[in-house]
């Protein structure tokens, strides 16, 4: 297991957070160069710790950024607000928070707590809440299992801080969450769940950030010995290649704070061999010939075909050649409770889960 991330495990721990990112959790590149600033100002690697490592009495916080991608990759942001939101957070509870958790494994919100974590001299918990992306700050096995959604924060690039002392529901949230990161410009820093010790260590996802780890690993030593990583990484994640082909036609849109659409991917071999896939920030169900090959909260990803590198969906466009990666989700998102919140009749699809075999983790 992972006791520290530095400088050389960066691009790796971006690679595979991509791959978990489903094509969303926002942009691995440009947080990858933030966490390597922070680093090299640090001057000293993040400390990661296991969930276990954690007091029951301690305070931690799920940290990560709300918004489109679509916003937040060309948007400029300070880089403090995450920081000033669990300051604002400690001053509210009059606690000191003893680390920092990931919110969401996928896409750069996997090495934006890191950075929060440098900045505030904290280590970083080596799991988070849904060991992928998902579209909505509810949707973490933190309050699918009754963490208590607030007290939350959120912060702009501008110094503001909104401290939410009281909500009804973690749905609720979400929505007020939503409405006022549109307003902040439609990118912000979340501090959201605030918890015990004891309740991390009876929700989180365990070891994702080793996983994250791994997986990059796996997709460079493709890359250094010319073998296409699709195969490699899809093994690894306990997987398959769904689909091989180009991309021949995308829609897409922000809406309400998501960037929402669809793709269309062509078989090389044969023009009438069509895979569809519905996004939602993160890629959620994926068609072929109208036929339902894989749905949320199972992960589908895609990456270019040579290098296996993951495409997030702000980045989609017509003419890349990709593989598309189905990958069981954790075993955590396949009970009851949680597919009810993550599932595919959660995002609205008149569909049942039928889930690939075996787990994530």
């Amino acid at each position: 297991m992972m006791r520290q991330v530095n400088l050389e495990d960066s691009h790796a721990i971006a690679i595979g957070a991509g791959v978990l990112g489903t094509g969303g959790g926002g942009s691995t590149y440009l947080n990858r160069l933030r966490l390597n600033r922070e680093l090299r100002q640090a001057g000293t690697p993040v400390q990661v710790i296991q969930a276990d490592d954690v007091p029951d009495d301690a305070l931690v916080c799920a940290v990560g950024g709300m918004g489109a991608p679509t916003v937040s990759n060309e948007k400029l942001q300070e880089g403090q607000e995450i920081k000033r939101a669990v300051r604002a957070l400690e001053e509210h509870l009059r606690q000191k928070i003893y680390a920092i958790v990931i919110g969401e494994i996928g896409g750069g919100n996997a090495l934006g707590p890191m950075i929060t974590a440098l900045q505030l001299g904290l280590p970083v918990v080596d799991g988070d809440g849904m060991g992928r992306a998902f579209p909505e700050l509810d949707m973490d096995t933190f309050m699918i299992y009754g963490a208590a959604p607030a007290p939350f924060a959120l912060a702009d690039s501008h110094g503001n801080v909104a401290i939410f002392k009281r909500i009804g529901s973690a749905k609720q949230a979400e929505e007020f969450a939503r409405s006022l990161t549109i307003e902040m410009g439609g990118s912000a820093g979340l501090v959201m769940p605030v918890m015990s010790g004891a309740e991390l260590k009876a929700t989180v996802i365990r070891d994702t950030l080793s996983l994250a780890k791994g997986l990059g690993d796996a997709v460079l030593d493709c890359r250094a010995r010319g073998i296409e990583p699709a195969e490699t990484v899809a093994a690894q994640c306990k997987g398959k290649v769904l689909f091989r082909g180009k991309i021949i036609d995308v829609e897409r849109r922000t809406v309400q704070g998501f960037a929402r659409g669809k793709l269309v991917i062509s078989a090389f071999d044969r023009f009438d061999h069509q895979l569809e896939i519905e996004f939602q920030n993160e890629n959620l169900i994926a068609r072929s010939n109208g036929e339902v090959l894989c749905t949320v909260p199972d992960l589908i990803t895609l990456v270019t075909l040579e290098e296996g590198e993951p495409i997030g969906t702000e980045a989609l466009r017509y003419g890349l050649r990709v593989a598309v990666l189905a990958m069981p989700a954790p075993k955590e998102l396949k009970t009851p409770e949680a597919l009810a919140v993550v599932g595919p009749l959660a995002f609205g699809y008149d569909e049942e889960y039928s889930p690939l075999p075996g787990d994530l983790l």
